[in-house]
């Protein structure tokens, strides 16, 4: 199958190995796939990962156990976990020790034709829902994992460092819940493009302690740094970032002023759907180009240059 491959750089190959379905998994015709920061830092080192990448896809099942799928316009959460484990008895599967992960850890990514998840991954995607837009399900839950791990009181004054796709769509989804939401970025043009519905933007961030939650969503080792001095005493601060790089860190400010700190990534698909089908966040905007595969060489130059938003990969 064509795909595109990392081991010591990123390539296109015509004739992949197409990949083994074990039992309990079906079989994935990718249809379209996103390039995210993730995918960018596993060709920087990330995970140690080598094979084929791309968690944020959108597919039509080929083949699968439970027939009923078939045919059917479909996503995945990213995970597979052991299904026995103390964590996945808990309902913790996206920490299951055992777990492979998308294109991430252990499991070949949708960067290709084809690819396999469990079927206990799959959601089905509406109708109503494009393919441009499914893709975004991914990134859109991980936005309302924060939902789901911090209550956020009426009022709260909210913050968002990073004006990249997932920044984004972080304060689209806080900006659902909170009625004061500030991005703070560093690329007009990008600022521009997030302004929606209460979402205000800014190139330089308030002043320090103003802030009762903050998103650290800028993929750099430094954000950290600079989302400690915005959150005020005994807010929270949020961590989205994964990065192999990491600058120098002074923690004693968290620790002063009693932050509570929590990390977060992946999230609910069923949630994002439905929050997608509610709200309409306006997504299309935030694609800058959609790439067939073939090219995947020069969508990946085009998602890692400065001011770039979503690249596309059409299958």
């Amino acid at each position: 199958m064509r795909a595109l491959v990392f081991t010591d750089r990123l390539r296109f190959d015509p004739a992949a190995a197409a990949p083994p379905c074990p039992p309990g998994e079906a079989l994935l015709r990718v249809r379209m796939a996103g390039i995210c920061r993730t995918d960018q830092e596993i060709t920087r080192g990330y995970m140690g990962f080598r094979g084929i990448p791309g968690h944020e896809f959108v597919g039509t099942v080929e083949a699968c156990p439970d027939h009923a799928w078939v045919g059917k316009r479909v996503t995945a959460e990213i995970n597979a976990a052991c299904g026995v484990c103390d964590l996945c008895r808990r309902g913790l599967g996206r920490h299951c020790p055992a777990r492979t992960t998308l294109g991430i850890l252990g499991r070949q990514g949708a960067f290709a034709e084809q690819c396999c998840m469990p079927v206990a991954c799959l959601h089905e995607v509406p109708p109503d829902l494009t393919d441009e837009e499914a893709v975004f399900i991914e990134p859109v839950a991980a936005a309302h994992e924060i939902l789901e791990q911090v209550a956020i009181p009426e009022g709260a004054a909210c913050a968002v460092l990073g004006d990249g796709k997932l920044g984004i769509l972080c304060a689209w989804t806080l900006s659902r819940v909170a009625g004061n939401v500030l991005l703070v970025g560093r690329h007009p043009a990008k600022l521009q493009k997030a302004r929606w519905e209460g979402v205000a933007t800014a190139l330089e961030p308030p002043a320090n302690d103003s802030m009762d939650l903050v998103v650290e969503a800028t993929g750099t080792g430094t954000g950290l740094m600079q989302a400690i001095a915005l959150t005020r005493p005994r807010g929270t601060l949020v961590l989205k970032s994964t990065v192999v790089s990491q600058g120098e860190l002074n923690l004693s400010a968290a620790v002063v002023k009693e932050l509570t700190i929590v990390g977060s990534r992946c999230g609910p698909f069923g949630r994002a759907i439905k929050a997608m089908r509610a709200y309409r966040f306006p997504v299309a905007r935030l694609i800058d180009a959609v790439f067939p595969l073939e090219q995947g060489e020069e969508a990946f130059a085009r998602a890692g240059a400065r001011g770039a938003l979503k690249i596309l990969l059409r299958m």
